[in-house]
């Protein structure tokens, strides 16, 4: 099956002295539908520009982009596949009602007022915003105007949906409200293109990860594998209780290290048994594999310039 976004061989360079300098250096993306892409990058890397591309907002030197099988730089019309949602709610205009705001959008990308009034009062009621829909915007909450931003992005059925920042300023009830929001879409076809500087939102939404560093992917994969790869292969131990040296040097007899009052233990579950034998009766507060996070990866790879 096709992706609804393929984008092959970008590149983009600027003016500059005394060489141009590149933005965008051989990018390739793909989102099908139902992913959640989330694409990642320090400031400059060039994330801002291939997202440009992909809207058809900046022409590639080189490479192409089609959404939903069409190049938005030679047919207008492919844009019509495309929604966004802008850092900062900038979708919508607060001085306008939720309703009002979806019928403006619906009819700017093309649909009759009647059908853009029909849809956006079923984005509102689906949204839980039903009962603000003759609500002033800028009077709504921050995590009710997010909400309501995706709606207006949606309002014309687009095949692939850009998100900015989805969750930034929210609380964390109205920030997990809106992640429940974007598995749902997910859930239901929708393709998400995810850029945001919040890593953990980024783990928890992303089918795949893809990084770009200097203009170039340094690391493109599923979520869990990518994470996996940059897990370590040992297990810690945190006690309750305070080792005595008999135990330290039993510990040491059976290949585990004594860290900070943590137990470190690299080996087979068999072996892991004998440790916690030896450990017994001294109370745990936790055990667990080592295991890498989001923000852990993307600093190895940007920081220190890395590939995966």
């Amino acid at each position: 099956m096709r992706p609804v976004l393929l984008a092959r061989g970008l590149k983009k360079a600027y003016p500059g002295r005394p060489a141009p300098v590149v933005a965008v250096d051989g990018v390739n993306l793909a989102v099908a539908a139902g992913e959640v892409l989330a694409f990642l990058g320090p400031n400059g890397a060039g994330k801002t520009t291939t997202i440009k591309m992909v809207a058809g907002l900046v022409r590639p030197d080189a490479g192409e982009v089609q959404i939903a099988g069409r190049d938005p730089h030679k047919d207008p019309g492919a844009l019509a596949a495309l929604g966004a949602v802008l850092e900062g709610n900038r979708n919508v205009y607060w001085r306008f009602t939720p309703l009002e705001n979806l019928e403006y959008f619906g009819v700017l990308k093309g649909l009759s007022p009647f059908e853009a009034r029909r849809r956006g009062l079923s984005l509102l009621k689906r949204f839980g915003l039903v009962e603000k829909k003759n609500a002033l915007t800028q009077q709504l909450s921050r995590g009710m105007q997010q909400k309501l931003a995706i709606a207006v992005a949606l309002v014309h059925r687009p095949r692939l949906l850009l998100l900015d920042e989805p969750t930034l300023g929210l609380d964390v009830e109205a920030a997990e409200q809106v992640k429940a929001l974007v598995r749902e879409l997910a859930a239901d076809g929708q393709a998400i293109l995810l850029t945001t500087h919040q890593l953990g939102v980024a783990q928890a939404l992303a089918d795949r990860v893809a990084i770009i560093r200097k203009g170039k992917i340094v690391a493109e994969d599923r979520t869990e594998a990518l994470l996996q790869r940059f897990s370590g292969e040992h297990y810690v131990i945190e006690l309750e209780g305070v080792l005595d040296e008999a135990r330290k040097e039993t510990l040491l007899s059976l290949g585990a290290r004594v860290e900070d009052g943590r137990v470190l233990y690299w080996g087979d579950s068999e072996g892991l048994w004998r440790v916690l034998e030896a450990l017994r009766p001294l109370p745990l507060r936790r055990l667990e594999k080592d295991r890498a996070d989001l923000t852990e990866v993307f600093l190895r790879l940007v920081k220190e310039g890395g590939h995966a």
